[in-house]
């Protein structure tokens, strides 16, 4: 369905072009006429939009330039662009000017803006209170998912509570404290929990109940654990550090045990099957589809995981079966660093099955290894086998269940339900049950390290780093200072664009 809209050309808000366009082009933002929001699918329309910033290329690839690339798992290829190993190599001298940073930041803040114009306009509209609710909770999801991105990656952020309407609004001042960039974020997902139903099968894509609960989880846990580690800013805030972690634990457990649509899935190949975006761990999917027309609506992250082979098509051993699956090969941007491969227990399912040192030939013969014929082993999260060319429908895993009972196990610590949800994710990958009787301390560094193989390249380990203060002990980052590693700078476009922040 086409909708005719005004859209308000924004970065940051900053550039007042008002131009008639088609909900099929990509504006930076809207202003919602007073003649839009009549019907439940205009509504809806408006809500898709404000989710159709995170599929946006310089957005949808930050997940993993920001997430795992200047972690200790990724480095970037020999030439890659300078944005993105200057990212890798944590040169700081250059962060303000980046444009992997500009771009992250930028996306975000459209997509701040777009739910902004839904919160606004909802509560007005006359038709069913049911759908009006429901829309009105995956606005508050999407600005609060938008903004815990910004603070966990900047910290400091400007706040815009309300849509940029005209020029003169664009110029948001800085939070004053961290604390008041959480009482947003967290009061946002206590909105969209209370307001959102669950749905009774995942849809790919949108949000619901449970999705807003496990965001309120994730961001609870950040606070608790950042200000327990004594992270810059985090430590000042007033939250009580073991409140929490109740909170943390609260969220969590009512999506761990609280529904019935999401749980575990047993098998680890069936999580990350492209055909599978309904799986019962798929709490919040970007939505990517190779029948898209442009880059954003299908997907090529496979092609930035997988290296140049030969050009040709590629096989895949399916676990150890005697089962393989095409895929094409690919640019070889997201490289596997030895040291994290390494890391791995030689019997750990998630380094034999969801990693690959092999690629074979239709007929099941091994056709090239790492490291002969290619430099790195690559994750195989993202494979596409009815890849059509370079279009996929791979698509990010933005929050997973598995996620949130690691998040409840930190969370409890060394309780029977702690240990109860480790062991089942480390029995599921083929490893022992954790060893009993840890106290808290060691619990929750043995959590913390099962995450970083559990959501290997997801996207989230450069913020376990940061929560746990040890961005410092990454080799491009070893000797700097707290100031430089803590927090990116805002990117200086922003800056000169917004007055409040000069």
């Amino acid at each position: 369905m086409k909708i005719k809209i005004n859209i308000l050309a924004i970065a940051l808000g900053a550039s007042a072009v008002l131009s008639s366009c088609n909900l099929n082009e990509t504006p930076y933002g809207f202003y919602a006429e007073d003649n839009f929001y009549k019907t439940a699918a205009d509504a809806e329309a408006a809500v898709n939009y404000a989710y159709g910033c995170m599929t946006f290329l310089e957005y949808s690839r930050s997940v993993f330039f920001l997430g795992d690339m200047p972690s200790d798992a990724l480095t970037a290829k020999s030439d890659a662009s300078k944005d993105n190993q200057d990212l890798d190599k944590w040169k700081i001298a250059d962060f303000s000017q980046n444009g992997t940073l500009e771009n992250f930041f930028k996306y975000s803040y459209i997509g701040i803006n777009r739910s902004n114009a839904v919160i606004k306009k909802i509560p007005e509209c006359s038709f069913d209170q049911e759908l009006k609710d429901q829309y009105l909770g995956e606005a508050y999801f999407l600005r609060a998912y938008n903004y815990f991105n910004l603070v966990r990656n900047f910290g400091l952020v400007p706040m815009q509570y309300s849509v940029v309407e005209t020029l003169d609004q664009t110029s948001a001042p800085l939070a004053d404290n961290l604390d008041r960039v959480y009482d947003l974020i967290l009061g946002d997902c206590r909105r969209a929990a209370d307001l959102m139903g669950s749905y009774g099968a995942p849809r790919m894509g949108r949000a619901d109940r449970v999705a807003a609960q496990a965001l309120a989880a994730k961001a609870y846990l950040y606070v608790a654990s950042a200000k327990e580690h004594g992270v810059k800013l985090y430590r000042d805030m007033t939250r009580d550090t073991e409140q929490m972690y109740d909170s943390a634990a609260y969220f969590a457990d009512r999506v761990v045990n609280g529904q019935n649509v999401y749980h575990f899935d047993s098998s680890l190949l069936d999580i990350y099957d492209v055909e599978k975006p309904d799986g019962p761990e798929h709490i919040f999917l970007m939505a990517m589809d190779r029948s898209g027309t442009s880059e954003g609506e299908y997907s090529k992250i496979s092609k930035m995981f997988i290296p140049y082979i030969d050009g040709a098509t590629i096989y895949l051993r399916q676990g150890d079966s005697e089962s393989f699956i095409p895929s094409h090969d690919g640019w070889g941007e997201y490289q596997t660093t030895a040291v994290f491969y390494n890391s791995f227990d030689e019997n750990d399912l998630r380094k034999k099955h969801l990693i690959c040192d092999k690629v074979y030939n239709a007929s099941g013969e091994v056709m090239a290894k790492y490291p002969d014929n290619f430099q790195y082993p690559f994750s195989r999260k993202y494979i596409d086998p009815q890849f059509s060319g370079d279009k996929t429908s791979t698509r990010p895993f933005l929050i997973r269940f598995s996620d949130v009972a690691l998040i409840l196990a930190e969370a409890v610590g060394p309780t029977a339900e702690g240990y109860r949800l480790v062991n089942y994710i480390r029995n599921r990958a083929g490893l022992p049950d954790l060893t009993p009787g840890l106290d808290v301390n060691d619990f929750r560094e043995a959590v913390y390290r099962e995450r970083s193989f559990e959501l290997s390249f997801e996207g989230d380990r450069m913020y376990d780093i940061r929560r746990f203060n040890r961005v410092s002990e990454i080799e491009a980052a070893k000797g700097m200072s707290e100031n430089d590693v803590t927090f990116y700078p805002i990117p200086q476009a922003e800056i000169n664009l917004n007055g409040s922040l000069r």
